[in-house]
Formats: structure tokens, C-alpha cells, sequence
């Protein structure tokens, strides 16, 4: 059960990680599909920051505390933070790449709490898995 708690913490503060990134590139995009990018990303962080408090309870009901400070979750977090206004295609491939990493992230935390059966877990992560590939489907759709 401690792996798991371990593992749902730096999931979570991933996605925090994600969310807050896809925000800040909703602000900051620039360019000729400003209309559509900026949607797309407003779109993406919304979809994220209403999984947020669900997340936070799975992990209360595990028994453990949830993280709650940026200096936690950049600790915790598996994405790389990017303080740089980037162009807005670069936006989009690093947003699709941390998606796809989150996505794999779920799949493994999703595995762990499967094996304690923790079922009403497993669809809360197997849910945020279908939300990633959504996300990386709308990116990578969006680069071609």
C-alpha cells in the first residue's frame, strides 16, 4: 500500500504539473491560430483542474496525506517545468508529450491499485487514462 500511496502522489502532483502548464500556455499563445489554440489549451486545463479535488480525495481514502504546496508537487512531479513563453507549436509538443507521460504514469498507478483491489481507484485512474489520450489525440490532431 505505501508504493501505491507513493506512486498516486507523484501522479497527482504530475497532473497539478500539467494542468498548471496547459494554463499558462492558454495565456501566453501567440500567432495565427491564437483563436483555436488558446481554446484547445483552456479546454485541456479546465478538463484537468475539475479532476483535481477527485484526485486529492482518492488519495485521502488511501490513508495517507495529499501534497498541497508548489515546493511539494515540484518535487513530486515527473514533467519538466518550462518558465519559458515558448512558440506556439513547441506549446503543443511539449503539452502532447506530457500527456502521453501522464497517460503511462496512470497506466501504472492504474496496475498498482488493480493488484489491491482497489476497484473504485482503478475507474477514478483508468477515467484520468481516457481523459490523457482525449488530450493527446486533440495535440497531436492538432500538429498534423
Amino acid at each position: 500500500m505505501d508504493s501505491l500511496r507513493k506512486a498516486l502522489k507523484i501522479a497527482f502532483a504530475s497532473e497539478y504539473a500539467f494542468y498548471l502548464k496547459a494554463h499558462y500556455f492558454h495565456w501566453n499563445v501567440e500567432g495565427p491560430n491564437f483563436p483555436q489554440y488558446h481554446e484547445l489549451f483552456g479546454n485541456i486545463y479546465e478538463e484537468v483542474y475539475n479532476s483535481i479535488d477527485k484526485f486529492a480525495e482518492e488519495i485521502r481514502a488511501t490513508g495517507t496525506y495529499t501534497p498541497g504546496s508548489f515546493t511539494r508537487f515540484s518535487i513530486l512531479s515527473l514533467l519538466d517545468e518550462d518558465p519559458a513563453v515558448l512558440p506556439a507549436e513547441a506549446m503543443l509538443v511539449e503539452l502532447l508529450q506530457d500527456s502521453d507521460k501522464m497517460a503511462e504514469m496512470l497506466r501504472i498507478v492504474y496496475r498498482a491499485a488493480e493488484e489491491l483491489g482497489l476497484h473504485g481507484l482503478s475507474d477514478f485512474l483508468a477515467s484520468r487514462q481516457d481523459a490523457h489520450a482525449k488530450h493527446s489525440w486533440m495535440l497531436r490532431s492538432t500538429l498534423k
